[in-house]
């Protein structure tokens, strides 16, 4: 048994090379499932990819079901610290559970988070896919856009600072019209996002399910993309082609 920091500094009782795994985030899920499918034992409802992924449903992010993840005696518990609840992972820990969290507010945090989850927590070799990924997502694009980003509607709230989604939007270019706000996920109206003068509004299908007849009509003579969600907000394999299905959708508003 080794015993490792996560993210937040826990320090984490963990096997040499952990074979029982509980992932309680959608893109961790995939990052395991690309990796090594056999090791996940059971995944939340919206763990959505890889699509053909067959393994026991733990509720969801917010409601994982503690008791039935503790009989299924994995080896770690996968969590993030803005995706999962503070007092689900200590019930989990409380309940003899290891967990390790992670914490991610840019694209190289994720690199470097997701590099330790694979060879300091999981004791596993780095994968091939997160190398590549890494090699991408060196260099930041000069600035042409501006933009905005809702996340949500009803309240509405967008994208704002210290966020990986806005982090990735810069990577490529893009300045976040709501860079400059203290929150993380402002609530603003779209009036104000009009204000601001967006050269496009990025309307991505999660977490809200924004769509061609929900989202750009709150945003008359403004151009919007339908974005999706998954290539801006998820970090993991899907690193690899987020680069080029943002663009695209941009490039298809803009003309």
């Amino acid at each position: 048994m080794r015993t490792v920091a996560d993210d937040l500094g826990a320090r984490v009782e963990l096997p040499d090379r952990v074979q029982r795994v509980v992932s309680l985030v959608p893109s961790l899920t995939e990052s395991v499932a690309t990796t090594e499918p056999a090791a996940l034992v059971a995944v939340t409802q919206w763990c959505t990819h890889p699509p053909d992924l067959d393994v026991e449903r733990v509720r969801g992010t917010k409601n994982p079901d503690v008791r039935r993840i503790a009989a299924l005696h994995p080896d770690v518990v996968l969590a993030n610290q803005e995706e999962n609840r503070r007092l689900d992972v200590e019930r989990l820990r409380a309940a003899g559970v290891p967990v390790w969290v992670t914490a991610i507010e840019s694209v190289p945090e994720a690199l470097k988070s997701l590099r330790r989850m694979f060879v300091d927590a999981l004791g596993w070799e780095e994968p091939e896919w997160l190398a590549q990924s890494r090699a991408q997502w060196l260099d930041e694009l000069p600035s042409r856009l501006r933009v905005a980003i809702p996340v949500w509607r009803d309240p509405w709230m967008v994208v704002g600072s210290r966020t990986f989604a806005g982090d990735l939007a810069a990577r490529l270019g893009l300045v976040n019209v709501f860079a400059d706000d203290p929150a993380r996920y402002p609530r603003v109206e779209p009036a104000e996002i009009a204000r601001r003068r967006p050269d496009v509004v990025l309307l991505p299908d999660e977490p809200y399910a924004f769509s061609a007849h929900d989202g750009p009509d709150a945003f008359p003579g403004l151009a919007c993309a339908l974005v999706d969600g998954r290539a801006l907000t998820w970090y993991g394999p899907s690193l690899l082609t987020a680069r080029g299905r943002v663009v695209s959708a941009i490039a298809a508003a803009t003309g």
